[in-house]
């Protein structure tokens, strides 16, 4: 490939409003190579890996929100250095892989403008570079960020994109996007749209089969699977009068029972939610048994979307104040969050 400038790498011109001159103007240079090797592609990913790891272990607060961040200049300084032809596809998609991490983690801070930088320049690379797969995991990732944010019809045209020409996808990855549509529709409150996403997502999930897909894709398991689903049918349970929570309560134990250490934040964010919807929708006695140990599994955390979870559960703990121990669980949560 010739060498080029980042701005002229297919639709990343369009990004230049997202700060794209910050990623390449840190304060301290990054060195670059005068050539891409396959010693940087080993590099990115293996970034790639650990970042992922740190993160789902233990949140990106501090150290590993820091690392990724600095990651993804490099990796943004690496599209303006002359890369082979015969290394084209691979710089692309390890450069596609460390956005999804990086984009992750820095999601994780709720930075969000960073993160759909990097979400975005995975998509792409990933598009550029012909890899499918990479390229419906960044409109996972869009997805689930734009619902985070309040814009869930933005959240449900990500998931949309994400599932073009599905016939690419494993079964795995089609159930991850129609899991990130039950999400938008559940933040919509469409009651029939979400069923029928959460429906879709259950089929194509019962039709996995995980040696066909890419090795980053094995978080998305079954504890993964029904944490996802649950979370959509928490909006319903909670914000649509009269709707059945019992279905997003047998998901979210089912997460909490099959995430393990591994997965220590994921186990924490459903626990949280199960704890709120049970508070909210059943008996609040169990729900603050629960929200005591969704606490225990949330403290240790550096993760500012569990934290968010917790303040919510707060603010259920404080609805539900005359409940033994509820007057504790809120207290441990305040000191959690301000600390």
């Amino acid at each position: 490939m010739q060498r080029r400038a980042l701005l002229a790498i297919s639709g990343l011109a369009a990004l230049a409003p997202l700060n794209l001159v910050g990623l390449l103007t840190p304060a301290t240079a990054l060195p670059l190579p005068r050539r891409i090797s396959p010693g940087e592609i080993s590099q990115l990913t293996e970034m790639a890996d650990s970042l992922q790891r740190w993160d789902n272990s233990y949140g990106s607060g501090g150290m590993v929100g820091q690392a990724a961040s600095n990651a993804m200049r490099w990796a943004v300084g690496l599209l303006s250095v002359d890369c082979p032809d015969s290394l084209r596809q691979n710089f692309l998609a390890a450069i596609a892989r460390l956005g999804l991490v990086a984009g992750a983690c820095q999601f994780d801070i709720l930075e969000h403008e960073p993160a759909e930088t990097a979400f975005r320049i995975a998509v792409e690379c990933a598009e550029e570079g012909l890899h499918w797969h990479l390229r419906a995991k960044g409109y996972s990732m869009l997805a689930r960020q734009a619902v985070w944010i309040g814009q869930a019809d933005n959240g449900l045209t990500y998931a949309e994109k994400g599932l073009v020409r599905s016939d690419r996808l494993s079964a795995t990855e089609q159930a991850m996007l129609h899991a990130a549509r039950a999400r938008a529709w559940g933040k919509l409150r469409n009651v029939r749209e979400t069923l029928a996403a959460v429906g879709a997502a259950d089929d194509s999930f019962a039709r996995r089969e995980p040696e066909n897909d890419p090795t980053w894709m094995s978080y998305y398991d079954e504890a993964q699977h029904n944490g996802d689903t649950a979370h959509a049918l928490f909006d319903l349970a909670v914000g649509v009068e009269g709707h059945d929570s019992a279905q997003a309560i047998r998901r979210f134990t089912t997460a909490v029972r099959g995430h393990d250490d591994q997965y220590s934040r994921s186990r924490a964010l459903s626990s949280t939610k199960l704890a709120s919807l049970v508070i909210a929708t059943g008996d609040p006695a169990e729900g603050i048994a629960l929200g005591h140990r969704a606490v225990a599994l949330s403290k240790n955390l550096t993760s500012q979307r569990a934290a968010a979870d917790l303040k919510e559960l707060g603010t259920y703990a404080d609805r539900a104040s005359t409940v033994p121990g509820a007057l504790e669980l809120r207290h441990l949560v305040r000191t959690i969050v301000q600390a």
